[in-house]
Formats: C-alpha cells, structure tokens, sequence
C-alpha cells in the first residue's frame, strides 16, 4: 500500500473484508465502495476507453457517468463507485468493453 494512504487507512478493523484485485490478495474495510477499495490499494485508473485506450478512473463517484467501470466476479461494465465490495469478490481492470 502506498505510504499516502497509510494516514487514512490506519489500521483494518479485525472484521476487513478480503477481495482480489487483478489478481492480488488485499484486505479492505467492511462496506465500501469498489472504487473506494481501488483508491486504497493506489490505483487511480482502472479501466481504458474502446477507441483510443485512454485510462479512466472516478470521475463523479455518484453513478451518473461511467468512467469507473471495472470487471467484478467476470461481469464487465460494474460502476465501481455503486458497488459495495463484499467478501471474495474478484476485482479486474477492464480495457475498452470488457468483453473477450
């Protein structure tokens, strides 16, 4: 975890929530949101747009756009600002649509 973010995420409540992100073990706290979970492990993009490949992350964090798309347990297209991580869940970076 990046030094940054030690001041905020001081110490993981004995009940953390543990998820993988791109395929790394991680511990979170209960009840936030995917994008939060992203933030926390420093990412601050996770996701690429069709045509260019242009990296987006958060951009609004209230569900009205859709710069924050990751793939969740396979499903491509979750707005990780919407999404409340929930133990195991499976977390992937999506590049363009997410679909193979």
């Amino acid at each position: 975890m990046p030094i940054m973010w030690r001041s905020f995420m001081p110490n993981l409540p004995v009940n953390s929530v543990h998820i993988r992100i791109d395929g790394n073990d991680v511990a979170v706290r209960p009840g936030i949101s995917v994008a939060a979970a992203l933030l926390t492990e420093g990412y601050r993009s996770w996701r690429t747009t069709r045509g260019q490949q242009q990296p987006r992350g958060i951009f609004c964090g209230i569900g009205a756009c859709f710069d924050c798309l990751v793939i969740l347990n396979g499903q491509p297209n979750v707005r990780a600002c919407m999404t409340t991580v929930e133990p195991g869940d499976e977390i992937a970076t999506q590049e363009g649509t997410g679909h193979v």
